[in-house]
C-alpha cells in the first residue's frame, strides 16, 4: 500500500490510543504460563499480539512461524523450552533470521533448556523439546536485548523461582523494569537490586488491565510540535504508567509541549512558544522505541540533537540506523553515527532529488509513523509499504485522517 500525505494547518483530534502490545505480549504469555487462568484485559489488537496468540494455541507443538515479530521470538523461546513434552520449531521471516538470540539460548540451556539451532548458531530457526526446566541462578549479559531477560523473568515463577544476574551495562532498562510490573500485578513476588532480580516460586493467579500505548503517542507529540495551536487528546494514557515511553511527557515539556492529564487521557497543548535554545543532548537508551521519531522530529525543528542509547536499533524489525540516515537523506538531513550507541545532527543538509520524497520504511511501523510527520514540511510526501503500521498501530493512518490529514492511496 503507497500512501501520499498532505497534512493540514493544525491538526484537532480526539484519538483512542491502541492499548500496548509490549504489556499485553508479557500478559500473554503470563496467562500462557497460568494454564490460562487468568486473563488479559484489553489486549492490544494489532500484528505482534495476534502473532502471540495464534503461537501460544499450540499445546501440542508443531512448526510456528512468528513473521516479524522479534518479542514473541524471544518470548516464545522461554515459553516453549517449559511446556515438558512439547516439541516446537520457531522461525520467522528473512529479517528474523539476522536478529541474535544466542545469549538468551544460552541462559535458557543453564537453566537445562533443550534448543537446537537449524541454520546459524546464535540465529533462529530454533527446535525446541519442552522438559522440566531449574531455576536458582541465571547469569544474562544485559547489552543484547531487554527481552532476554524479560523472557527468564517470566519463566521464574514456573520453574522454582530463581535470581537472574545480568552483567554489564543494561539496555532498554525501563521495560525489564515494565516486565517486573506486569509480573507483579499477575501476581509473582519479583524484587530488583542493583542488576539482581529476586523472583519467587509462582504467579498468584490476577487478570491484567492493559494501558493505553505510550509508544503510539510518540507521533502525535510529533505533530503537537510542528502543528502549534493544535489541539490533540490521546485517549488512555496515564502519567502513573509502568512503560518507559511515557517519558513522552518530559521529552515534549522540553520542547514547549504541555501535557495535560484528566480521567479519559491527555490533551497536549502547544499554545506556548516552542524553545528551540533547549538541550539538544538526550540519553534515549531507555526508550529506544522513541527514537526514530524524535529523530526525525528534531530534524524537522532544524534543531542540532546528538542521540546515544541508538545500540540496539540496528537489530530491531529494520537496522533502523540505517533507515532513518537513509529516509532523511531523502528530506536533505544528513544524519551522523557516531560509534555504536550515538546519533546526531548539526545542521547539515544537502539538496533533495524530485518532490514530493518517497519513503521506505524498510518493512519497519517505527520507521512509518517516525516519517509521516514529515508531510507537515513536505507536501505530498509518499510513505510506500504503509501497511507496515499494523504491527503495532493498526489504525494510525486512519487516525491521521481524523486529526485532518488528506490521505491518498496511490497505484503501487
Amino acid at each position: 500500500m503507497k500512501l501520499q500525505l498532505r497534512a493540514p494547518r493544525r491538526a484537532e483530534a480526539a484519538i483512542e490510543l491502541p492499548t500496548s502490545k509490549s504489556m499485553s505480549n508479557r500478559g500473554l504469555m503470563i496467562a500462557a504460563l497460568c494454564d490460562n487462568d487468568v486473563q488479559v484485559l484489553r489486549p492490544a489488537l494489532c500484528d505482534d499480539t495476534a502473532v502471540m496468540v495464534e503461537a501460544l494455541s499450540h499445546p501440542g507443538g508443531g512448526h510456528i512461524d512468528v513473521g516479524a515479530a522479534g518479542t514473541a521470538m524471544r518470548f516464545l523461546t522461554a515459553y516453549y523450552a517449559t511446556r515438558e513434552g512439547v516439541t516446537v520449531t520457531l522461525d520467522g521471516i528473512a529479517r528474523m533470521r539476522q536478529r541474535p538470540i544466542g545469549a538468551l539460548v544460552d541462559a535458557l540451556r543453564t537453566m537445562e533448556a533443550d534448543i537446537q539451532y537449524l541454520g546459524q548458531d546464535g540465529y533462529p530457526p530454533l527446535r525446541i523439546n519442552g522438559r522440566q526446566l531449574h531455576g536458582g541462578d541465571v547469569t544474562l549479559a544485559g547489552g543484547e536485548s531487554s527481552q532476554f531477560a524479560s523472557a527468564i523473568l517470566m519463566i521464574l515463577p514456573v520453574v522454582g523461582g530463581g535470581r537472574l544476574l545480568l552483567t554489564g551495562d543494561i539496555v532498554s532498562p525501563s521495560y525489564i523494569h515494565m516486565t517486573i510490573a506486569v509480573m507483579r500485578q499477575m501476581g509473582a513476588s519479583a524484587d530488583i537490586t542493583g542488576q539482581t532480580i529476586n523472583v519467587a516460586n509462582g504467579y498468584r493467579g490476577r487478570d491484567l488491565l492493559v494501558e493505553g500505548d505510550w509508544s503510539a503517542a510518540a507521533p502525535w507529540y510529533a505533530l503537537a510540535a510542528l502543528l502549534p495551536q493544535s489541539h490533540i487528546a490521546l485517549r488512555g494514557l496515564t502519567p502513573d504508567s509502568i512503560q518507559g515511553d511515557a517519558a513522552l511527557v518530559e521529552l515534549g515539556r522540553r520542547l514547549g509541549i504541555a501535557s495535560r492529564f484528566d480521567a479519559q487521557g491527555v490533551t497536549l497543548d502547544t499554545s506556548q512558544f516552542i524553545d528551540c535554545c533547549c538541550s539538544s543532548y538526550a540519553d534515549m537508551s531507555s526508550t529506544p522505541d522513541l527514537i526514530p521519531t524524535w529523530t526525525v522530529l528534531l530534524c524537522l525543528l532544524e534543531r542540532s540533537f546528538r542521540i546515544t542509547g541508538t545500540r540496539t536499533l540496528r537489530h530491531k524489525e529494520s537496522d533502523r540506523i540505517e533507515a532513518l540516515r537513509t529516509e532523511l537523506l531523502k528530506l536533505g538531513y544528513v544524519l551522523k553515527i557516531e560509534g555504536e550507541d550515538a546519533i546526531s545532527w548539526y545542521g547539515e543538509r544537502v539538496e533533495t532529488g524530485p518532490q514530493p520524497p518517497v519513503i521506505d520504511p524498510h518493512g519497519d511501523h517505527r520507521i512509518a509513523m517516525a516519517l509521516a510527520p514529515a508531510a507537515v514540511r513536505f507536501p505530498g510526501l509518499v510513505i510506500t509499504n504503509a501497511e507496515v503500521v499494523g504491527k503495532s498501530y493498526p489504525s494510525y493512518w486512519r487516525h491521521l485522517e481524523k486529526s485532518g490529514f488528506t490521505i491518498t492511496q496511490l497505484a503501487q
